[in-house]
């Protein structure tokens, strides 16, 4: 075999080395860094928690005990309204908000984030110092349930309107701040029905 065919291979030989150690040294990153900027294998709770905003996991963590209350108050109206409307309109409430609920705790728990608990009034999580607008106390919540009557389908439908009043300014926030496309389009499905649901319980107070 000739000398110039010996460097030719030798040549080869150190082109093909070359490649291989190039290759391995793009591939030695990716199992800690994912490569490209791409997260790693085993990284899914991070990625969660980047799917939402941080407006996104306050508006979920705010709005649960808000409609936990709303779902209380139209429980009381099963045994105590004496108007139907009203009783019909508390029905529709508890059907809507009540898989809402459902909906926001599963996207707090898929985000790695703090579910609400304690009582609906409690009105914020541990450490957090967000007011929720349209909250009730709890003595209202108290008189709530000693009405009766007439007397309790008007405590009932001024309370829910200011309580209505609240959700719809928590999910305009929302809408402003948030990016989660599921929150926001939760957002404005609550503006929209509970606006509604404003209007007819303004037009039920002007007749009682």
């Amino acid at each position: 075999m000739s000398t110039r065919t010996l460097a030719r291979r030798a040549a080869l030989a150190g082109v093909a080395l070359t490649a291989v150690v190039a290759l391995a040294a793009c591939g030695g990153g990716h199992p800690t860094d994912g490569g490209h900027g791409s997260p790693a294998a085993g990284a899914a709770p991070s990625g969660a928690s980047a799917a939402a905003d941080p407006a996104d996991v306050l508006f979920a963590q705010m709005m649960i005990p808000h409609h936990q209350q709303a779902v209380r108050m139209s429980e009381l109206a099963g045994s105590r309204a004496a108007d139907p409307e009203v009783s019909r309109l508390a029905a529709q409430i508890r059907a809507a908000q009540a898989p809402e609920i459902a909906t926001m705790t599963g996207w707090l728990t898929g985000w790695g984030r703090p579910v609400p608990s304690g009582g609906p009034a409690d009105g914020h999580l541990p450490g957090m110092d967000h007011g929720m607008p349209g909250m009730m106390s709890d003595a209202d919540l108290v008189r709530l349930e000693g009405a009766t009557g007439r007397d309790f389908d008007r405590r009932f439908l001024t309370m829910m309107i200011a309580h209505h009043e609240g959700a719809i300014t928590m999910a305009r926030q929302e809408l402003a701040d948030g990016r989660h496309a599921g929150a926001r389009a939760m957002a404005q499905e609550i503006v929209a029905t509970q606006q509604g649901e404003i209007d007819t319980m303004r037009k039920i107070l002007a007749r009682l």
